[in-house]
């Protein structure tokens, strides 16, 4: 890279540093302690609205920047929480799992709790969740109760085939910063963007920041399956949306399959979209979600 192009790339990557204190400095931020095991939630949108509050958990190595380009959207006219989860950037890791408890299950009680002294237990809210958050919303809403409607982005937990052809790189082993970062943004293309253009500073900065505040392993959780299982609990609307190539699932016989299973479940596809479809297709996803959610 030139010193030119390098020079480039940094001033790319302050910009995009500068847009995530910009939207972090418009939430309130709330942390509130459950048992011992702090959660912080991020809080955008109107004091007063007669919706329900919308609550959104990000995936895996992430953070609540995973919605970074669906918050202006969906906080128009409702309360929007985003919650970094117990083990995820800015809040505590959970307890571990009693023997014979289920590996989750620590998660959610922090997140329930924490959730429920915010806004009341029993207040009824609509629910997302993205790829582990995916899973992590259909457990929760089975567990809560009080969901309206439920929209799971690139879920998490199908138990189906899954498409990934690249192995993922340890950034973790990386000797130096060049190569963390080299390591960063093969994995960023690998697993969650199709379009190399949507691979842009913006996305690098969240990707970076929400692994570097990852202490929580979700993989084996999310691999352990439960989808269905917990979506059959819910007796309420359901959205379901994949990008068109979300190598975490095979996406078209996965929506037919889950899309024939629920009376009040909508399965969609999003062309040319991969595994952070909310990220890469925001435009759309916020439509798909506005339209699911309405009023």
């Amino acid at each position: 890279m030139s010193n030119a192009d390098a020079d480039m790339a940094d001033a790319s990557l302050r910009a995009a540093h500068a847009t995530i204190a910009q939207f972090d400095a418009r939430a309130s931020r709330h942390d509130v302690e459950h048992q011992g095991v702090r959660v912080r939630w991020r809080r955008f949108g109107p004091e007063h609205s007669v919706l329900p509050p919308l609550v959104l958990l990000h995936g895996g190595h992430g953070s609540w920047l995973h919605w970074l380009r669906n918050i202006d959207a969906l906080s128009v006219g409702r309360a929007l929480w985003l919650p970094d989860m117990p083990g995820f950037h800015d809040s505590d890791v959970p307890r571990a799992a009693a023997p014979g408890e289920d590996a989750l299950d620590p998660l959610l009680d922090a997140l329930g709790g924490s959730l429920d002294a915010l806004i009341g237990a029993g207040t009824p809210i609509d629910l997302g969740g993205f790829s582990f958050g995916g899973l992590t919303a259909a457990r929760f809403a089975a567990r809560r109760g009080a969901v309206r409607k439920l929209a799971l982005m690139g879920s998490g937990g199908h138990g189906t085939l899954r498409r990934m052809s690249t192995q993922m790189i340890n950034w973790r082993a990386a000797p130096d910063r060049e190569a963390e970062i080299a390591a960063l943004r093969h994995n960023l293309a690998a697993l969650m963007l199709h379009d190399p253009q949507a691979l842009d500073a913006l996305a690098f900065a969240i990707h970076d920041v929400s692994c570097h505040g990852t202490r929580l392993r979700s993989k084996e959780i999310s691999l352990a399956g439960g989808l269905q299982r917990a979506l059959a609990a819910h007796a309420g609307p359901q959205l379901l949306v994949w990008g068109e190539f979300d190598v975490t699932a095979d996406p078209r016989p996965l929506v037919a399959q889950l899309a024939a299973s629920h009376p009040q479940r909508r399965a969609v596809v999003v062309d040319d979209a991969g595994h952070w479809v909310q990220y890469e297709r925001a435009a759309e996803t916020n439509r798909l979600l506005l339209e699911f959610l309405g009023g």
